[in-house]
């Protein structure tokens, strides 16, 4: 009886969150380049959560097969995130709006409004990152959606505000006027309630799901995942503020030290002359996606990179997605019947 209870309680947590996204239970999977492609994406979803297609790698020829092949692995909702410094980015926009995603989530820098208004013109639901109240603000001003808000804990690149700070700030004042999610070093249940507890809609995990037997991921990569400790995941250094590189979180190996020697090279080449300031950056900037390819792919875990959060230390084994998802779904009613015990 009590934990009928605490599931009635659950799905009442969530619900907005479950409307908003078509599902059974508020759990996003994060988007993660290379890793996020169909047949994890349409086991999230069949699993009653809401997978994300991550486009970063991808030109919109590629999307377009990636949607279609998603399409024929589920029935269920999913999304596709854009990155929004991606060099196609208005190709991609026209993908979604032409395969009438139901939700469209823009990540990777602020959101040109003109992508925004496509969107929701063709139909999208869309959903922005927000790193600061101000940020979400204007982002409910133009019209958004639904907002993610994501902690530096999470792995891959990363703003410099804790999920916890981020929660708190953000909230308190928006949480009533549009659904909000929470991402960045979450692996728990009891976590999400108590994010939900605060007025959040749902939550969106990526680390967690990268050592299930539908993630097509390199074995080497899961293992280092299984291997690692929260304290392995740290950010990358920036060494000159001339070249804004956003951190990018991952397991400290060979990778972590080159990304060192890619800046410092870059940074004594624009000195002498040889390299304008944003050439470098973008070289600096590339390195993270060919890195990220040969971890994830090949399968390189010592010259690649292997983005992970910080609750990569809460990863124990490879699981199927469904347990994965029932598991997080018993910590959490576990959690409530205890407090309403």
């Amino acid at each position: 009886m009590q934990k009928r209870e605490a599931k009635h309680i659950l799905d009442k947590l969530w619900q907005r969150g479950k409307d908003f996204l078509g599902v059974e239970n508020a759990i996003l999977g994060g988007a993660m380049t290379w890793v996020s492609e169909p047949q994890l994406v349409a086991a999230i979803s069949n699993a009653g959560g809401f997978g994300i297609i991550a486009s970063g790698s991808m030109s919109a020829s590629i999307l377009l097969k990636v949607i279609d092949e998603t399409k024929e692995k589920t029935s269920k909702p999913f999304g596709v995130n854009l990155i929004t410094l991606h060099p196609d980015i208005e190709a991609l926009v026209d993908v979604c709006c032409e395969k009438k995603m139901q939700h469209v989530f823009l990540a990777g820098g602020l959101p040109p409004a003109w992508a925004i208004k496509k969107l929701k013109e063709a139909g999208s639901k869309v959903i922005c990152f927000a790193p600061a109240l101000v940020l979400a603000k204007k982002f409910h001003r133009q019209g958004v959606d639904a907002l993610i808000l994501e902690g530096m804990e999470a792995g891959g690149h990363i703003g410099p505000v804790s999920v916890n700070v981020l929660a708190q700030e953000i909230l308190p004042e928006m949480a009533k006027k549009l659904p909000i999610f929470i991402a960045g070093g979450i692996g728990r249940g009891e976590v999400i309630v108590n994010f939900l507890k605060m007025g959040a809609a749902g939550c969106q995990l990526g680390t967690r799901f990268v050592c299930s037997t539908e993630c097509t991921a390199h074995e080497n990569f899961k293992k280092a995942f299984i291997r690692g400790n929260s304290r392995d995941a740290v950010p990358s250094v920036q060494l000159d503020a001339r070249f804004p590189v956003i951190p990018v979180r991952a397991l400290k190996n060979k990778a972590s030290d080159e990304f060192m020697k890619q800046q410092y090279e870059a940074i004594k080449k624009v000195e002498s002359g040889a390299l304008e300031l944003k050439e470098a950056q973008m070289i600096i900037e590339h390195f993270w996606g060919g890195a990220l390819r040969k971890a994830v792919v090949d399968g390189d875990i010592e010259n690649g990179s292997i983005m992970a959060g910080q609750s990569v230390g809460l990863v124990k084994k490879i699981q199927p997605v469904q347990e994965i998802i029932d598991e997080l779904l018993d910590q959490a009613i576990c959690y409530i019947e205890k407090e309403i015990a």
